[in-house]
C-alpha cells in the first residue's frame, strides 16, 4: 500500500524528471488570439510560425523549458472553450516540441484543464498549468470551481499519468474572498493532499512579482516543488533563486 509520503516522493520525482536543472526558467510564449475570439486577426500559419519562432529564440537563448498559453483569446470562456482552440494549440504544442525537445507546458485559459491535459498527452508536452485545481475562487470570467477529481480522473482514464500539474495557488487575477479564512499554506497543504505535482505561486496579475513572504511559509509546510509564475526579471531573481525551483518568465521576455 502506498503512503502519502510515498506519493508525495512521486509526485516531487516527476518534476526533477521534467527539469534537469535544479533551479529552471520557463519561457511563457502567448500563442497570438485563435480562431473564433474577438482578437483573432492572423492565419493559422501565421499563428503557428509566429509560436515557433517565438519558442526557436527561447532555445537560441538558452532556456531550460517552454510554456504555451492561449492568452490574447480575450474575453475568456470558462473550461468548455471549443475544439478550434484546443485542437489549434495541440497543433503548436506538437509542433514546439518536434522543434526543439525542451521541456513543454501547456495552459488553456480559461480553467480548461482537461483540454489542456488532452493537449498535452496528444502533442507529447510534459505538464500543464491548471486552474482551480483546489478551492474556488472568483475570476475575471466568473466563479472557478476545484476540479482536482475530474482532471486527475480524466488523467486516469486517457493513459497520462506521466504528464504532470502545476497548480496555482491564491492565482493572479482572481478574488478570494470565499477563501479568505485560508492561508496560502493551507492551499498547498490542500494541493498537496488532492495529488498536485507542484505548486504556483503569483502576484495579483500578469507581470506583477509574487510575494516573498508566501513562498517563505511554504518551505517547511509543502515538499511539492514551488514554482513562481509571475513578475520575475532579472533585477529580483535574487530574491526567489532560495524560495522557489522554477520560474515562468512571460512579460519579461517580451
Amino acid at each position: 500500500m502506498i503512503n502519502l509520503q510515498d506519493k508525495i516522493d512521486m509526485m516531487t520525482s516527476k518534476f526533477q524528471k521534467i527539469f534537469n536543472n535544479h533551479k529552471s526558467v520557463i519561457g511563457m510564449i502567448h500563442v497570438e488570439a485563435l480562431p473564433g475570439t474577438p482578437k483573432h486577426h492572423l492565419s493559422i500559419p501565421q499563428i503557428i510560425d509566429k509560436a515557433l519562432d517565438e519558442a526557436k529564440l527561447y532555445k537560441e537563448g538558452g532556456i531550460d523549458a517552454l510554456m504555451i498559453e492561449n492568452m490574447h483569446d480575450v474575453p475568456y470562456l470558462k473550461n468548455d472553450v471549443g475544439h478550434e482552440i484546443s485542437s489549434l494549440m495541440t497543433l503548436i504544442a506538437y509542433l514546439i516540441k518536434q522543434e526543439t525537445s525542451l521541456p513543454l507546458g501547456i495552459q488553456i485559459l480559461a480553467g480548461a484543464n482537461k483540454a489542456a491535459m488532452a493537449a498535452a498527452l496528444n502533442s507529447g508536452a510534459d505538464f500543464i498549468r491548471a486552474e482551480g485545481f483546489v478551492f474556488g475562487h472568483i475570476a475575471d470570467e466568473g466563479y472557478i470551481d476545484s476540479n482536482a477529481a475530474d482532471l486527475l480522473r480524466y488523467r486516469k482514464q486517457i493513459g497520462a499519468d506521466h504528464i504532470a500539474v502545476f497548480t496555482d495557488i491564491k492565482k493572479k487575477h482572481s478574488s478570494h474572498a470565499i477563501t479568505q479564512d485560508l492561508d496560502i499554506t493551507e492551499m498547498a497543504h490542500a494541493a498537496e493532499f488532492f495529488l498536485a505535482d507542484g505548486v504556483i505561486v503569483t502576484g495579483m496579475h500578469t507581470g506583477a512579482a509574487a510575494d516573498t513572504s508566501d513562498l517563505e511559509k511554504l518551505q517547511n509546510t509543502t515538499r511539492l516543488p514551488k514554482i513562481v509564475g509571475s513578475g520575475i526579471t532579472i533585477d529580483n531573481i535574487q530574491d526567489f533563486i532560495n524560495l522557489a525551483d522554477a520560474f515562468i518568465v512571460g512579460s519579461y521576455f517580451k
